[in-house]
C-alpha cells in the first residue's frame, strides 16, 4: 500500500493525497493550490491520470480541499465522490462560486488587454463541470462504517471546523493484514459557535495530520462575546460609526451571526442594525438550517427556547445589488458583514471603498489573511491602499481577533495525536501547514515519543 502526498505538502493549500492498494486508487481531497500567483495554470494538470482514480473521498467543502474536483472530472475521472451530506451541499455552493470568480477574473483581464489576442488562461472549469461533479457525490453519515469494497472500509468522524467536516478513517486489508489510516482533514476547536467539538479519532496505524496552527496558540485572555461587545460599543454606540466585518461566507458568517444573536437577545447591547451582504452566505445559511440536526447542543437549545439562531430583530440579509447599494447609503450606526474575508473581491470591496477613509469606521478581521492580500496589507499597517484605480488613505481603525478561527491551535493538534496509543501509531505525517508550523508541531510530537515525517510533494510512502 502506497501513500503519495500530492498537495498541501509543506504548504497550506491544495490538499490532495493519493492512497493506492494493489488494485484500487483513492484520492483523499482534491483542493485548489493557491500558493502561486499563477494558480489556474498550476491546477490545470495532475501528476497522475485522473481516469485511473477509482474513488475520491472529500473531508469537507472548503475550496482548498474541494476546489479542483471539477478539473479532475473534466480530465477523465469517472468514479464517485464520498462525503457527508452537508459537505455535498456546501461544496456545490463553493464550486459554483469558484466558476463566478474564474469568469470575473477573465473578464477583467479581457478589459485590460483590448486589442491583444492573448487574454490569459481559460477558466479551470465551468458550471457544467461543477454539475457533473455534484452528480458524483454519494453522501454518508458520521460514524457509520461504509464498505467501499471487500477489503476497504470508510468511517467519517466529526471534527468541527465546518458543518459536515470529517476526518477520514480507512481500514484496509491486504494479504490478510488489516491496517488503519487516518486523515484528519482540518481539525476544529472546542466550544466553537454552532459547530460540534471534534471527536477523538479511533486508533489508527498511520495518521495524516493537518498542522495549520502548529506552534501557535489561540487568544485566551478574553472571549469572543466580550471582544464583539467592546468593538460594537466603541464603534456603533459611543460614536456614530459603522463596523465592517470581512467574513468568509460559509462557516464564519453563520457562527458570527449566531454569536451576535446571543449578545442582542441577552440585552447586552442596545439594538444596532446589522446587514449580511453576501449572496453566498445567504445560501450557506439555508444549508445550515437544512442540516440543523448536526449543529452543536448550544445552538439547538437556543433554537428551542428563542428561535432561529440565524434570524433576529435588526438583522437584514441583503440579496441583490440594489439592496447592497442602499446599505452604503445607510447613515445610522450599523454592522456590515460581507465577503470575502481577505478583501480579495466580493461586495466587501464596495463597502471598503466607501468607508476606508471614514474616521468613524472600524474594520474587524475575524480570520486569516494570506500574504499579499488586501486584508494582509491593512493588517500590517499600510497607510494607503489602491482600490478601483484610486489610492485611498486608511483612516478607518483596523482590528483583528482570532477567536473565530475555525482551526484548532497547537495544543489541539498535539492532543489529537496524543489520543493515539504511542505503541500502535507507527507514524504521523504532517501536511497542510507552513514549514515553520510543521517543524514546531513535529518537534512537540517527537518529544512525546511519536514518529513524525514531513513529506515532500510527490514523495511515495510505503505503508
Amino acid at each position: 500500500m502506497r501513500l503519495t502526498i500530492w498537495g498541501a505538502a509543506q504548504q497550506v493549500t491544495g490538499s490532495m493525497h493519493l492512497l493506492q492498494t494493489e488494485n484500487y486508487s483513492i484520492l483523499i481531497d482534491c483542493g485548489l493550490d493557491y500558493e502561486k500567483g499563477t494558480y489556474q495554470e498550476e491546477n490545470q494538470h495532475f501528476p497522475f491520470n485522473p481516469a485511473e482514480i477509482d474513488l475520491v473521498i472529500l473531508t469537507h467543502a472548503h475550496i482548498d480541499h474541494s476546489g479542483n474536483l471539477p478539473t479532475l472530472v473534466r480530465m477523465g475521472f469517472e468514479g464517485q465522490i464520498l462525503c457527508t451530506p452537508p459537505t455535498a451541499d456546501l461544496a456545490e455552493l463553493l464550486l459554483l462560486d469558484s466558476v463566478n470568480i474564474f469568469l470575473s477574473k477573465q473578464n477583467k483581464r479581457n478589459k485590460g488587454r483590448r486589442g491583444h489576442h492573448h487574454s490569459g488562461p481559460p477558466p479551470l472549469y465551468l458550471q457544467k463541470h461543477v454539475m457533473e461533479t455534484v452528480d458524483r457525490f454519494i453522501t454518508i453519515g458520521f460514524n457509520k462504517p461504509f464498505k467501499i469494497n471487500g477489503s476497504i472500509e470508510l468511517t467519517f468522524i466529526p471534527v468541527g471546523h465546518l458543518l459536515g467536516a470529517a476526518a477520514v478513517i480507512l481500514s484496509i486489508t491486504e494479504n490478510e493484514i488489516t491496517k488503519k489510516i487516518g486523515f484528519t482533514g482540518d481539525i476544529g476547536r472546542k466550544n466553537y459557535p454552532v459547530l460540534v467539538d471534534p471527536e477523538i479519532l479511533p486508533q489508527v496505524d498511520y495518521l495524516v495530520c493537518e498542522s495549520t496552527y502548529g506552534g501557535r496558540l489561540h487568544s485566551s485572555n478574553t472571549t469572543l462575546e466580550e471582544t464583539l461587545i467592546n468593538t460594537i460599543q466603541d464603534t456603533c454606540i459611543k460614536s456614530p460609526g459603522r463596523l465592517l466585518i470581512p467574513a468568509f461566507s460559509i462557516g464564519r458568517t453563520q457562527s458570527l451571526v449566531f454569536t451576535l444573536n446571543q449578545i442582542f437577545s441577552k440585552g447586552l447591547l442596545p439594538p444596532v442594525q446589522i446587514f449580511v451582504d453576501s449572496p453566498l452566505a445567504n445560501h450557506a445559511t439555508e444549508v445550515y438550517r437544512k442540516h440543523h440536526s448536526l449543529v452543536n447542543n448550544e445552538a439547538k437549545e437556543f433554537y428551542q427556547t428563542k428561535g432561529d439562531e440565524f434570524e433576529f430583530d435588526n438583522l437584514i440579509y441583503v440579496h441583490d445589488r440594489k439592496e447592497s447599494e442602499s446599505v452604503m447609503n445607510y447613515l445610522e450606526p450599523c454592522i456590515i458583514i460581507s465577503s470575502a474575508g481577505m478583501l480579495e473581491g466580493g461586495r466587501i470591496q464596495d463597502h471598503l471603498y466607501h468607508n476606508i477613509q471614514n474616521y468613524y469606521c472600524t474594520i474587524l478581521f475575524i480570520g486569516f489573511c494570506a500574504k499579499g492580500t488586501l486584508g494582509d496589507r491593512l493588517l500590517r499597517g499600510d497607510p494607503i491602499i489602491r482600490l478601483r484605480n484610486r489610492d485611498l488613505m486608511v483612516y478607518a481603525a483596523i482590528k483583528k481577533t482570532d477567536l473565530l478561527s475555525g482551526h484548532g491551535d497547537h495544543q489541539d493538534l498535539v492532543n489529537t495525536v496524543k489520543n493515539q496509543d504511542l505503541a500502535q501509531l507507527k507514524r504521523v505525517f504532517l501536511v497542510h501547514g507552513e514549514t515553520k508550523s510543521m517543524d514546531l508541531l513535529a518537534t512537540a510530537l517527537i518529544e512525546e515519543g511519536y514518529q513524525v515525517t514531513i513529506p515532500e510533494k510527490g514523495e511515495i510512502i510505503e505503508l
